[in-house]
């Protein structure tokens, strides 16, 4: 029995869609599969991993009669359509527990499993929270803050991404314990304050989804589940229990000592310093004097690295260490020409913000060294 036919890309594209959060081994084997829903002239496919679930809609030109649903291995689905020639028209078969997938003279017998086996997240209960913002600010805004998100920390509320909708405002921030990131944008509507933890693998995915498009996304919160749709997709993620830390408290607001640097001449100083810098503590040394910013990287093997550059700076002088991978993390994710970067004393954390905006700040806890 014929469950579909189209040329290869428009089944390979939606299928790309759903299977970036599709685990390679897991206990339960259906998990490793994609659920494949035909209705009267579209296909749904979804993916899960239980804390995460993407679903995306492909438009069919033929009618089916039927509805029809199997899962099938995404991994082996997708690496046979990767496979085939461009614009080879593919057509699948029902078989007895099994999909033909046919493309010219190439024939593949994939085994399926029920679709009824296939854990398909419950719906959410009672909605939060519903509003809406262009896919290429919350992809900017993610992209601000997601580097600094933990991995694998005990404190599990740090291995995600605080998203608070709060007035006109939508607020990301991410931290590892040594940094924080902050990012904001305008909503076109106001709203009660609510705050929710994203998983990590979440926001990750999330970011490849979205793309630099007006297009909106919608968002819907729920007490336990966060809903993202746009274009034809859905993702849909459980929310992290736990209590953020007060970032507020984190972000110094009183600094008077600051320097403007450029980007991307920081950023080179700082990958050629980072060359001869320590593997395991990864410190660099900034001296700063009254006209120039000293930057220095050594190692083990007692070899040193020094950078400096020219700098307008009226404060005392001042000799801070930090983790040279946490400061080249937000120069490769900021895109302005200039930041501003701003001390309290050699024991205080550094605040970069970007010059004649408020919407974004990184907070590097120092180190010595």
């Amino acid at each position: 029995m014929k469950l579909l036919q189209l040329d290869r890309d428009a089944l390979l594209t939606p299928l790309q869609a759903v299977t970036g959060i599709v685990e390679k081994r897991h206990t339960l084997p259906i998990l490793s599969n994609v659920l494949l829903e035909r209705t009267k002239n579209s296909l749904n496919l979804v993916a899960t991993d239980l804390e995460i679930q993407i679903t995306t809609t492909c438009e069919l030109a033929d009618t089916a009669s039927e509805h029809q649903s199997l899962t099938v291995s995404a991994r082996k689905l997708q690496e046979i359509l990767r496979s085939l020639p461009d614009g080879a028209v593919t057509t699948l078969n029902l078989q007895i527990n099994k999909v033909q997938v046919k493309a010219g003279k190439s024939r593949f017998n994939l085994q399926t499993m029920p679709a009824d086996d296939f854990p398909k997240m419950a719906e959410a209960g009672e909605l939060q929270a519903k509003f809406s913002v262009p896919q290429k600010l919350l992809q900017d805004l993610l992209s601000l803050v997601q580097f600094a998100m933990a991995q694998q920390d005990i404190r599990y509320y740090l291995n995600g991404l605080l998203l608070v909708l709060e007035g006109t405002k939508i607020k990301v921030v991410a931290t590892d314990g040594h940094r924080l990131s902050y990012a904001d944008g305008d909503l076109s509507d106001t709203h009660e304050k609510r705050e929710v933890i994203l998983p990590r693998k979440a926001v990750l995915e999330l970011s490849k989804q979205l793309s630099a498009a007006d297009d909106d996304v919608q968002i819907e919160i729920y007490a336990s589940q966060v809903r993202f749709r746009y274009g034809k997709s859905e993702l849909v993620t459980k929310i992290i229990d736990g209590k953020f830390p007060d970032y507020t408290r984190v972000i110094p607001v009183n600094y008077n000592k600051t320097i403007t640097l450029g980007r991307q001449a920081l950023q080179q100083s700082l990958q050629r310093a980072a060359i001869l810098s320590n593997e395991k503590i990864r410190g660099v040394r900034w001296l700063l004097t009254g006209t120039s910013l000293r930057i220095s990287c050594t190692n083990t093997e007692q070899e040193e690295a020094q950078e400096e550059m020219e700098v307008e700076y009226n404060g005392e002088a001042l000799d801070v260490g930090f983790n040279i991978t946490y400061l080249l993390d937000v120069l490769n994710h900021v895109s302005t020409e200039n930041i501003e970067c701003s001390f309290g004393d050699a024991n205080s954390s550094m605040l970069i913000t970007v010059p004649g905006r408020n919407d974004f700040r990184y907070v590097v806890m120092p180190m010595r060294i």
